[in-house]
């Protein structure tokens, strides 16, 4: 072997350019946001023009790679089941987190939102503004209206969000032991979460 990039395999553009941004979140979560083109390049066995041909620059590149990553694990449907009413509150919050926690507890999303804040990307802004501004504020409306709660305010919806979320940053980011059921640990900070803010007179 010379060390040269070896000639890529003939693919549709379609499967190309999957392969190619299924390589790039692989490399980026390992490396890092100044992980270079040229060594994911070597990586995917393809040329470095021909990740050009696909993606117009590097910053197109993490584009596709936050849409993947972060964008397409918010499911549309989560906004309609936290305000189903028919279900008590308690529930659908437990619900929500376990749902989420199944999409975001994985290795490339952890690895690369910490790259990212470490780089001063404005992807975690982006990201944090679209999980703040739709699915916490509609968790906090609904928690208003359920009688034995106050409304909290947007700190501590942030509070309960960031302390479930570091279960996974424990897991992927420290790789410390952890318990094996997160769903369990899911539910003990939502009962903690809604124990601080249930009314003095309530039962």
């Amino acid at each position: 072997m010379d060390g040269s990039t070896r000639p890529a395999r003939r693919l549709d553009p379609t499967s190309r350019r999957e392969q190619i941004l299924a390589a790039a979140i692989c490399h980026f979560a390992e490396v890092g946001l100044s992980g270079t083109t040229r060594d994911l390049a070597k990586r995917a066995g393809v040329t470095q023009a021909l990740i050009y041909r696909y993606f117009a620059s590097k910053a197109d590149l993490l584009e596709a790679v936050f849409e993947r990553v972060y964008l397409d694990r918010l499911s549309p449907r989560w906004i309609g089941e936290i305000r189903d009413r028919s279900q008590p509150v308690e529930e659908r919050l437990r619900h929500f987190y376990r749902q989420y926690t199944a999409a975001i507890f994985t290795y490339e999303w952890m690895r690369i939102f910490m790259w990212a804040g470490l780089a001063g990307e404005l992807l975690n802004e982006r990201y944090l503004s679209r999980v703040g501004d739709s699915l916490l504020a509609q968790m906090r409306e609904e928690i208003g209206a359920a009688g034995p709660y106050r409304m909290p305010d947007m700190e501590e919806m942030w509070a309960l969000h960031g302390s479930i979320v570091y279960i996974g940053i424990r897991r992927f980011i420290y790789q410390a032991p952890m318990p094996p059921d997160d769903g369990r640990v899911i539910d003990q900070s939502v009962e903690r979460f809604l124990v601080g803010i249930r009314h003095p007179t309530a039962g």
